[in-house]
C-alpha cells in the first residue's frame, strides 16, 4: 500500500468542481478546500490570499494545482498584450487587480493585505 511515484493515476477530481467553491465578494473561486480568503489545499499560509482568473476558461482558482486537479482542460497563460485584464482577486477584500498592477505590487492596493512573495516563482505558469 505504499506510494508509487512511477504509477500515474488521473485525479478523481479532474473536471469536477461541485462543492469545492468559495465566494469572495461577487467572485466564485474553484479549488480544493478553498477558504473565504482563497487559501487552498496547496497554498494555505497567511499571505496566500489571491485567486487568479485563468485565461483558458475564465474561471477563478487559487493556484495552478487546483486548476489542474479540477478543470477538464489544460491551462493557458495570459499574453503580454493582456496585462490590463483584471485577472487577480484579493481574497481579503475582493478587489480585482489588473495583471500589470498585481505584478507591480506586494500587497493589495485597496486593503493593504500582503501577498505571498513566493508566488513570484510561479508567475510563468499564469503570465507570459
Amino acid at each position: 500500500m505504499g506510494h508509487h511515484p512511477e504509477v500515474s493515476t488521473p485525479s478523481p477530481w479532474r473536471g469536477r468542481s461541485g462543492d469545492r467553491v468559495a465566494r469572495v465578494g461577487e467572485t466564485t473561486v474553484h479549488g480544493l478546500m478553498v477558504d473565504g480568503e482563497t487559501r487552498c489545499e496547496h497554498y494555505h499560509g497567511p499571505l496566500d490570499v489571491i485567486a487568479l482568473q485563468f485565461a483558458c476558461c475564465g474561471d477563478w482558482y487559487p493556484c495552478h494545482l487546483c486548476h489542474e486537479a479540477i478543470a477538464d482542460h489544460d491551462a493557458r497563460q495570459w499574453g503580454r498584450d493582456e496585462r490590463e485584464t483584471p485577472a487577480v482577486l484579493c481574497g481579503v477584500c475582493g478587489a480585482l487587480l489588473s495583471i500589470r498592477a498585481y505584478l507591480d505590487v506586494q500587497g493589495c492596493p485597496k486593503c493593504s493585505a500582503g501577498f505571498n512573495p513566493g508566488c513570484r516563482m510561479h508567475h510563468q505558469l499564469y503570465f507570459d
